[in-house]
């Protein structure tokens, strides 16, 4: 519906300072006339929509202009309440509690909406000092202050770090932080649970750094880690097993009542060979060679721990 249409497009340039014509004509799906005729009905409705013109141009409002207006409607509450609820979940924040709060009594309306889905993120406290490393990092980040930290990497290495932290995100089931490293003069991600004697130092930061969103989107673009590809066979049985844990697996019947399994990981990740093993004799390795090699002598190892 067009007034659904126009409020959208007024909340989305709120939330953004200039955006072109052909951009959010691809937003709400219409023609780009369409959108020049929204532009001049909501200035025509008193929403003060400026146009820039240019290359770099496009439509914004100026800083000055507050919707007063309630404009999310029942269901867009109970989306909010929804996520926070998840957010809360994950670790102790007390700033989310309160919004929580505020989020629900804004009207009886809306306490008497039932939510159809729950996020439980409560998995993500898992570890020792996790609320308590998220406090100290959320502390320094809004300070702008050194922390320093002993980090075990995945072989087993402690070095003592010195980060000018940036934020912190949750993903790959577990608690990462991305920072400037005092050390290495680079940035660098590092999971909160392989930190131990975290602390905020006397100590500013060294320069200004750009938007966590776009050092996080660099980061994950210059993934150095070497990756090979995994053939595995197995019993149709393991089928959904194999999906929980392998999610982009390529999955294959042979018709012999067997499935080829294909996927391709990091090379030195222990989590994915961890699980080969609790397989047991119910999957075979098919490639690569060293892959199995590497299985055949872990393998001969543990066998000898209990002769």
């Amino acid at each position: 519906m067009k007034i659904e249409r126009l409020l959208g497009i007024v909340v989305y340039l709120l939330n953004r300072e200039l955006v072109n014509t052909n951009t959010l004509a691809e937003k709400f799906e219409v023609s780009t006339r369409t959108i020049q005729r929204d532009i001049e009905t909501l200035n025509l409705a008193g929403i003060p929509i400026i146009s820039i013109q240019g290359t770099n141009g496009g439509y914004g409002i100026i800083d000055s202009f507050k919707l007063d207006k309630q404009i999310a409607s029942v269901e867009d509450y109970q989306f909010i309440i929804t996520a926070l609820t998840g957010m809360n979940s994950a670790y102790n924040n007390r700033k989310i509690e309160a919004t929580l709060e505020k989020l629900l009594n804004v009207s009886k309306e809306e306490q008497s909406v039932k939510g159809k889905v729950r996020l439980d993120f409560s998995a993500s406290r898992e570890g020792n000092n996790i609320d308590e490393y998220l406090k100290v990092i959320e502390d320094a980040i809004d300070k702008e202050n050194v922390i320093e930290f002993e980090y075990t990497n995945s072989y087993g290495t402690k070095t003592l770090r010195e980060l000018e932290p940036i934020g912190v995100v949750y993903k790959w089931y577990a608690w990462y932080l991305l920072g400037y490293c005092c050390d290495k003069k680079d940035y660098r991600l590092f999971k909160v649970l392989r930190m131990r004697d975290l602390k905020k130092l006397n100590k500013p930061f060294s320069m200004k750094h750009e938007s966590f969103d776009d050092l996080l989107a660099k980061q994950e673009q210059q993934d150095s880690r070497k990756y090979i590809d995994v053939k595995l066979l197995c019993k149709e049985e393991l089928r959904i097993s194999i999906e929980e844990y392998f999610p982009n697996a390529t999955i294959t019947a042979k018709g012999d009542g067997d499935l080829m399994i294909e996927f391709h990981v990091p090379n030195n990740e222990i989590g994915w060979k961890g699980l080969i093993f609790t397989y047991g004799n119910n999957i075979k390795i098919i490639e690569p060679e060293e892959l199995i090699e590497e299985v055949r002598m872990k393998a001969e190892e543990i066998i000898n721990i209990y002769k």
